[in-house]
């Protein structure tokens, strides 16, 4: 996994593993490795607040586009991760790959959504937001 803040050393704070690290391991059960994590917001401490994250992933699946199930795993566990931190990320931008690591598609979710999640947006009107949102590649589009 490509980061170059997220380490696999302990804050010295707070004694936690970085998010980027924690959201790895996570993630593995469910047949999804982490390839890059990146804090869009370079000014900004990783742990604050509303910073953006841009992450790409591989799953071992046949499905040639991205599914609801990968999309959940990856929303259920990077919010569960910010309940134990009191921490809700803010813009994320998904790049889904193959095992080969030829993209499968893209997704995303407003800073807002996680910020209005249990308050003035219920979990099934997030989720519907999110899912829209997937733009699958089709390599038939693909000129070569």
């Amino acid at each position: 996994m490509t980061d170059d803040r997220a380490t696999t050393e302990r804050d010295s704070a707070t004694g936690e593993r970085p998010i980027a690290v924690t959201l790895e391991n996570r993630l593995m059960g469910h047949g999804i490795y982490l390839t890059s994590f990146a804090w869009k917001d370079e000014g900004e401490p990783p742990a604050e607040d509303g910073a953006g994250i841009e992450l790409a992933y591989e799953v071992v699946t046949e499905a040639s586009g991205i599914t609801r199930n990968e999309v959940g795993a990856v929303l259920r566990t990077l919010l569960t991760i910010g309940d134990e931190r009191s921490w809700t990320p803010g813009r994320l931008e998904v790049t889904s790959l193959t095992t080969e690591g030829d993209v499968r598609g893209w997704w995303y979710v407003e800073r807002e959504w996680f910020e209005q999640l249990g308050s003035d947006l219920s979990q099934l009107e997030f989720s519907q937001r999110v899912l829209l949102t997937i733009k699958n590649y089709r390599p038939e589009h693909d000129s070569s």
